[in-house]
């Protein structure tokens, strides 16, 4: 399980726990960069204009600046200046800087992923964190960017997780030009408005969404009720079409959200069955996304909120009149680890990565049992070596504390053996073609069983 932090909201993780994690961001790297996805890291600091400049959130972005100003140098920059330093709060919006900024460089459609920390000043909870990693995938179009993006993200998602020790996950995926064209559909103007009432439903019910509706966006009791309706249809296939149709409202908006969304639910039924349901609840607050949007829960686990969210934004980047629309999800790597071990979901099989540890016999005898390590490791064998000739049963029990498999012995003639301290096997061994299983070279993370 894992342990409290001592400073709130900063997790560090033990090193059998840190196995876990580094094996949740190999298993994403491997499986985006199978999909054809480039790595970039972006700086960790951003202008405070430029990180404000889709919302206000100013109360959740860390201020960066010295203790001590040099001498003659502004001090105390304000906390709105937009020329101030800030860390980022998220992944999207340095992107987006970054396109910008590199745009004659990069090939379009271009394909990221990005693996970093990032910091946010909220609360500490349970699943939230304020030092947090992301891990997120984009498509960025220059001009325009076809919908089957779209489709492919959700999939390659699906995939991802799929491929994690965690249980089982679906995908909520939502249009908002659905969700915009039925309310405008139904006379309701505000549609940023309806939807920042919608994506708190989960957490006030819909009594209090329809009082929202009415007292802050004028809306009438049909209306908000109307409203709640097209929130509560959530089907695992396309059927949901049908649905939204016997509602009776006539929109061109509408009906292009609807075949949009018709198609990632079409794909995903064929290639990811059971992982991605279309719900007409979801609505994500950020009022940069205009199309497919995207939250994940685990199975069991709702209480802990979305570990992967995003969806399409068509004007989050420009320059100029030249505009960069692109599609993307974000993994909360963080926020899904943190549950694999306080749930004790998965295990790494040791705490450290060697898999052989040479004995010695003798103090005098440490040379030969680098050599012995310098072989093993020259063909891709973990290995480390005693400090000190104590007793052979301390240095097995030294090993078997932290997981250690073998433990290499040589004796005074030069005769190699390598023992199995879980079993108790011990057979003779040559440093240059004594191979264990892949499973013992390599520290394991697996699933614990189902309950």
């Amino acid at each position: 399980m894992a342990r409290t932090a001592s400073l709130s909201g900063f997790p560090e993780w033990l090193p059998e726990e840190r196995l876990v994690e580094q094996h949740v961001l190999d298993s994403l790297r491997r499986t985006f960069e199978l999909h054809g996805f480039s790595s970039i890291e972006t700086r960790a600091v951003e202008t405070v204009g430029q990180l404000l400049r889709k919302g206000e959130i100013d109360k959740e972005v860390y201020g960066l600046s010295r203790l001590q100003d040099d001498e003659g140098e502004e001090a105390g920059k304000g906390k709105h200046d937009p020329h101030a330093l800030a860390l980022h709060f998220d992944l999207t919006v340095p992107f987006a800087r970054y396109v910008v900024e590199n745009a004659g460089y990069l090939a379009f459609p271009f394909r990221r992923y990005q693996i970093q920390k990032v910091w946010r000043g909220e609360r500490p909870q349970e699943g939230r964190a304020r030092e947090f990693t992301q891990a997120d995938i984009d498509v960025v179009g220059d001009g325009e960017l076809p919908f089957r993006y779209d489709v492919e993200i959700a999939l390659v998602i699906a995939e991802a997780l799929g491929a994690l020790p965690i249980p089982e996950f679906r995908l909520r995926v939502n249009n908002r030009k659905l969700a915009e064209g039925f309310y405008r559909g139904i006379g309701l103007t505000d549609t940023a408005g309806v939807l920042r009432s919608i994506d708190k439903l989960e957490k006030i019910g819909p009594a209090k969404v329809a009082e929202l509706l009415k007292s802050e966006l004028g809306a009438t009791d049909e209306q908000a009720q109307a409203a709640l309706k097209l929130a509560g249809i959530k089907t695992e296939d396309t059927s949901f079409v049908a649905q939204v149709r016997l509602l009776g409202v006539s929109n061109d908006l509408l009906e292009e959200g609807l075949n949009e969304l018709e198609q990632v639910i079409e794909a995903a039924v064929k290639r990811v069955p059971g992982k991605v349901v279309a719900d007409l609840s979801i609505a994500r607050g950020l009022d940069y996304y205009t199309g497919t949007v995207v939250e994940t829960v685990l199975v069991g686990h709702e209480q802990l909120g979305s570990i992967c969210s995003g969806g399409r934004y068509d004007a989050l980047a420009s320059k100029g009149n030249r505009k960069f629309p692109g599609v993307g999800l974000s993994i909360g790597v963080t926020r899904l680890v943190s549950r694999i071990l306080s749930q004790d979901l998965a295990k790494a099989s040791r705490s450290v990565p060697t898999a052989v540890f040479v004995a010695l016999t003798s103090d005098e005898s440490w040379g030969e049992a680098q050599d012995v390590a310098t072989e093993l490791r020259s063909r891709g064998i973990p290995a480390e070596v005693a400090a000190k000739a104590e007793k052979f049963g301390k240095q097995i029990k030294f090993a078997d504390r932290r997981g250690i498999p073998f433990v290499w012995f040589t004796d005074e003639d030069g005769k190699h053996q390598v023992k199995d301290i879980r079993s108790g096997e011990q057979v003779d061994a040559d440093p240059a073609t004594w191979t264990p299983s892949d499973e013992d070279i390599r520290v394991q993370v697996a699933a614990a069983p189902a309950s």
